[in-house]
């Protein structure tokens, strides 16, 4: 093995260039890899591991107390299927108040109070990371995560809720969510509850068919209607690995993409190696060496830069995915999330593996290959491949260079399909980065109305400082086009602890509104809109009815429509709604487009000067997820785009050193540098043309598998012009990729056949 390890590592010196290439490829490939794999594997994971510490709720229930009584309840959950349980606990969301650090009262919120003896218990133990908990009447713990942003209520301050007024002594951190706040079960009934809580452990939790078993067995024998609504925890763990769910959809492709290019790439630099190395083969087995043992030097020569690669991808995709997943898993209070370990060590073992398969088919004709055979090969001269289809080219009307130039790829087929396979997948790299970036911008410019809310305008001092007489003020500006108004009510829907923000909108919804994906605008009191990702996570349809709590009680509300919007906790309703939640609203904020030929700024001033009282502003940008996207596109495709230019480089290396004797002939008849420089880039370049027609198709299948998982991934809807992205202009730039993938791999080599002399040919003959 000594002698296998001496000429291997020979040809890794001799061949340092080769060397070089293997293991950018894979060190690029595996990057991808390994954070592809590392978010995927712990997409879950932190959420699940925090959830277990405190017993977390795997259902949390909200029932009407004026239907199921306490005894109903605590006999339904003896079914052998429940693990544990905890409750039946009062509940009641109130109206609350709170006096601000500067001495002034913040806005009135609903919050979801909760009737509690003990923070511990089997479901559910609540961390008190600050303050104790409430032991007497008056006082009150709010649930705030520890690392979260923020700080929802001091100690000691003064909360006014449901005509008490409590004083926060702790604050606790739920991960079920099963409250804002919890008081003494004495305090909770001076409350007067209009629900009780019931939170439940399964013995089988893990998927929905499991937990809608779970929820009908824990409701059989209820009064109906008693259920008034539900919160499952695996919603609760979707919404935690949501983001990082949406970053593996696209990770995952580019890093199959790089995968597929590295495998290519290594098959094309063996097997280069091989036919250039045909008289170092005839050598080594002149001096004894078996052909088994040839074959190890082949494998070990491409094997040592991959392992070298490999490692540094690894490191580098590990540095890589701690920032995402910290992003990610930021508000679960773990701390120091990273890549699993066995996502290093299946990347470390898996990828030089994948590489030295690749190797193997043609490091098996050197091990075929007679002594004899091999160093008559290595000095005889090339003939034969190719000659036809020269032959015709000569008979055109093409440049000399150029009709050469085309038909250097037939001289090595397998070589130059090995190339343009490689042309092809960087095409396909480029055509779904291209096609994802524009995905996402008209996605992000459609959720946001860019274009057509120019303007959005705000009452002075806030929703308290405006008037109901705004709107028709605004109207009358000079350059006013149409007018949305608009104003936001705090609600809680019955069973969730989430505070649900109710738009109402006023005006010009038909050209102002959010567009519809699927049903209809809401029209009518009580009927609502709301985005697919709200239907989502609370199993819901369109048609259905849920409920939601405000200030004047329990309201009944109706879905009629999904529209393209990116909030969870949102609901959009016509202004009619406003009569049963707060019949005294009106807008405190505008959203305007104007007419044709206005200027933005010019209007601002317009409004500066006719309502004084009112605040115009230009809309804010869009999601810092989109941003964090297409920087991530764009660099993965470039890491593909420099990856398949190293494939085109490595078969122009080999191409212009196998043919040292024909360009010395050519330069000794009178062909130019530039002439040569020319031949050598068309050849490539004709292999990047035919890659690129056969990269775009399958870039465009690729995209329109990508977008859609990303979309699922996110929850959200969107509409077909966001899918729908490749025009013809767009297609011709996409054509012309490979051509520039293959030219600027082939340029280098090139120029250093064009300024290689006869006598430098002839001394190395």
């Amino acid at each position: 093995m000594s002698a296998v390890w001496v000429a291997a590592r020979a040809a890794v010196r001799r061949r340092r260039l080769q060397t070089t290439v293997v293991g950018i490829v894979v060190l690029v490939s595996t990057t991808m890899i390994v954070v592809a794999l590392g978010l995927l594997a712990v997409s879950a994971g932190p959420f699940d591991q925090a959830y277990d510490r405190q017993n977390g709720a795997h259902l949390t229930v909200a029932y009407d107390r004026a239907k199921a009584t306490d005894a109903q309840l605590t006999s339904a959950a003896g079914w052998s299927g429940v693990a544990a349980v905890a409750g039946p606990f009062g509940q009641a969301t109130l109206e609350a108040t709170a006096g601000s650090a500067g001495g002034g009262r913040r806005p009135a919120m609903p919050l979801t109070v909760v009737g509690r003896a003990d923070p511990q218990g089997t479901v559910d133990q609540l961390n008190v990371w600050d303050g104790r908990w409430a032991t007497r009447s008056g006082e009150v713990v709010v649930n705030q995560n520890p690392a979260g942003p923020g700080r929802s209520f001091d100690i000691g301050e003064q909360v006014s809720v449901g005509g008490a007024t409590l004083t926060v002594v702790g604050r606790a951190y739920s991960m079920s969510r099963s409250a804002d706040a919890w008081v003494t079960p004495e305090q909770m009934t001076a409350l007067r509850p209009t629900a009780t809580q019931m939170l439940y452990r399964f013995t089988a939790a893990g998927t929905t068919s499991q937990m809608e078993k779970d929820e009908a067995e824990v409701s059989k024998g209820l009064p109906a209607g008693a259920r008034l609504g539900s919160t499952s925890y695996l919603v609760l763990r979707e919404e935690a690995a949501r983001e990082v769910a949406t970053y593996v959809a696209f990770l995952v492709a580019f890093g199959v993409l790089g995968l597929a290019v590295a495998i290519l790439i290594v098959a094309n630099v063996v097997s280069g190696a091989v036919v250039a190395g045909f008289r170092h083969i005839g050598v080594l087995k002149a001096l004894g060496f078996t052909p088994t043992q040839v074959l190890v030097v082949y494998l070990t020569m491409v094997s040592v830069p991959a392992v070298i690669g490999c490692v540094l991808g690894i490191g580098l995709g590990n540095v890589l995915a701690r920032p995402l997943l910290s992003q990610a898993f930021r508000n679960l209070g773990s701390e120091g999330i990273g890549v699993p370990i066995w996502v290093s060590v299946a990347a470390l073992v898996g990828v030089p593996l994948m590489v030295a398969l690749s190797a193997f088919v043609p490091a098996m004709r050197a091990r075929r290959l007679p002594a004899a055979e091999a160093i008559s090969a290595g000095s005889a001269p090339h003939t034969g491949r190719g000659q036809r289809v020269q032959r015709w080219l000569s008979g055109t009307r093409l440049p000399r260079a150029v009709s050469l130039g085309l038909g250097l790829p037939f001289a090595r087929p397998a070589r130059s399909a090995l190339t343009m396979a490689a042309v092809v997948l960087g095409v396909t790299s480029v055509t779904l980065a291209i096609g994802l970036g524009d995905s996402l911008t008209r996605y992000q410019r459609a959720e946001a109305r860019s274009g057509a809310v120019q303007v959005e305008v705000f009452a002075s001092g806030g929703p308290d400082g405006g008037s109901a007489q705004d709107e028709a003020l605004l109207r009358s500006v000079p350059g006013t086009r149409y007018v949305l108004g608009a104003a936001d009510l705090m609600v809680r829907q019955v069973g969730s602890t989430e505070q649900t923000m109710l738009k109402l909108y006023k005006g010009d919804t038909a050209a102002l509104g959010q567009l519809v994906l699927e049903g209809r605008w809401p029209s009518a009191a009580g009927e609502v809109a709301v985005a697919k990702r709200f239907l989502v996570q609370r199993g819901l349809s369109i048609g259905d009815t849920f409920t939601v709590e405000a200030g004047k009680g329990p309201i009944p509300v109706r879905i009629v429509g999904m529209v393209l919007y990116n909030e969870t906790e949102t609901i959009i309703a016509d202004w009619s709604t406003a009569a049963l939640v707060d019949p005294d609203a009106f807008p405190d904020r505008f959203e305007v487009q104007l007419a044709e030929g206005t200027s933005v700024q010019a209007y601002i001033d317009a409004v500066r000067k006719t309502a004084p009282g009112l605040v115009a502003v230009q809309p804010e940008a869009g999601e810092e997820f989109i941003l964090i996207a297409l920087v991530t596109f764009t660099l993965l495709t470039l890491m593909l785009t420099v990856v398949a230019a190293l494939g085109v480089f490595n078969t122009a290396v080999l191409s212009t050193r196998e043919r040292r004797r024909d360009l010395g002939m050519l330069k000794s008849i009178g062909m130019t540098p530039s002439q040569v420089t020319v031949m050598v880039v068309t050849s490539m370049a004709a292999l990047g043309a035919l890659g690129g027609l056969l990269g775009i198709p399958i870039g465009i299948a690729a995209h329109r598998v990508v977008l859609p998982a990303m979309a699922n991934a996110a929850q959200v809807g969107f509409p077909d012009a966001v899918l729908n992205v490749y025009k013809a202009p767009t297609l011709v730039l996409l054509a012309l990729a490979g051509v520039a993938i293959a030219a600027i791999g082939a340029f280098l080599p090139a120029r250093s056949a064009a300024r290689t002399t006869i006598a430098q040919v002839l001394h190395n003959e």
